[in-house]
């Protein structure tokens, strides 16, 4: 599988995960407060930190009725217009470079996520590394061409696609020029239920595609994104605050601070333990051989003594022949005398 570059990290299946903290809107429109959450990010180890790149104008239009209102009552945003949800949310184009300024201070990998043409060409201005593309966009084609064509690698998020649309999108990408290409497996339902999210279509679309493929959680808690890694996940992306009690229009479903070294710690164990195929004893597994059952002699014997039942047992520790021989020794005499706790051999059979 192409393992893919950005800046000096690596993603890819002989790398750790790649953890990407989703600021989304948890800055609540206060720069200072987006500065702590790049800060936050870097202190709980994650590895990059993405912003959403829009104005509520470039997304949607400024109505309050009909399909431009949100009237689900089970949603987050029930009762509010799109525009208004657009405008709380975003993440003023002027803070982008503070943000990713930081983020190079800290040690992350800064980029944005660009919902329109005008989005692309400002995040590329400044020097975007990488490109998201949102699962409602995933569909965009035009902004797919827009963006492949740059030769930067794309990240895409294939929430409510079908395959066929999924095969679209990669199609155009790779035909705009861009090979670097991971998608991630996501439900695009805030929060989403782990009952929905079908992990096991993170494989199917690696070989479907022969490509890399990872999975934007918005589940609550951990488990998701651990057991995607074990799916063979290289990038897992989770929604970031500094606290949930501060409320904003993602903080729901957003990690805090200790979830997220959490997620970075667990993901990265769970990497580690996929291993390889392996059988038989591992290096760490050798001192351990000697508490293995074995054959020992139970009670003094006598040179011509029966092995029986009761002087002949399969215990720890592991010195003596295999428990398999147990029944070679039932009812053959002894060649010397031995005392109990002697490991069998065969030599005691003469």
């Amino acid at each position: 599988m192409r393992e893919i570059a950005v800046g000096s990290a690596k993603i890819g299946s002989g790398y750790r995960p790649f953890v990407i903290a989703e600021m989304s809107g948890n800055h609540n429109q206060s720069l200072d407060r987006a500065l702590a959450i790049v800060d936050a990010a870097a202190d709980a180890g994650a590895h990059a930190l993405k912003i959403q790149t829009y104005t509520a104008d470039t997304m949607t239009l400024d109505l309050k009725e009909g399909e431009f209102r949100i009237d689900d009552p089970e949603s987050l945003w029930a009762g509010r217009s799109l525009y208004e949800l657009y405008q709380e949310a975003h993440t003023p184009w002027e803070w982008h470079e503070p943000i990713f300024k930081r983020c190079s201070e800290r040690g992350l990998v800064g980029f944005g996520t660009p919902f329109d043409a005008t989005a692309v060409d400002f995040l590329e201005s400044i020097g975007n590394p990488i490109y998201k593309i949102a699962s409602f966009e995933n569909t965009d084609i035009p902004l797919i061409r827009k963006v492949a064509a740059i030769g930067k690698p794309m990240i895409i998020s294939t929430g409510m696609a079908s395959v066929s649309e999924i095969d679209e999108t990669i199609r155009a990408a790779r035909d705009a020029g861009c090979d670097d290409i991971i998608l991630l497996k996501c439900t695009s339902a805030y929060p989403a239920d782990p009952n929905s999210i079908n992990l096991k279509t993170i494989p199917h679309l690696r070989e479907l595609f022969d490509i890399q493929v990872g999975l934007s959680d918005h589940t609550m808690g951990l488990a998701v994104s651990i057991a995607a890694v074990v799916l063979g996940a290289t990038v897992v992306e989770k929604h970031f605050t500094l606290a949930r009690a501060d409320g904003g229009v993602d903080s729901a479903f957003s990690l805090e601070p200790h979830e997220m070294k959490s997620l970075v710690e667990e993901t990265e164990t769970a990497w580690k333990a996929l291993g390889k195929i392996s059988y038989g004893v591992t290096e760490k597994e050798k001192k351990s051989l000697q508490f293995r059952r074995s054959l020992y002699v139970a009670a003094d014997m006598k040179a011509g003594d029966v092995f029986t039942e009761k002087n002949l047992r399969a215990i720890r520790p592991g010195s003596g022949l295999p428990p398999k021989y147990y029944d070679q020794f039932l009812g053959k005499r002894i060649a010397h005398d031995t005392r109990k706790g002697t490991p069998v051999s065969w030599e005691l059979l003469g």
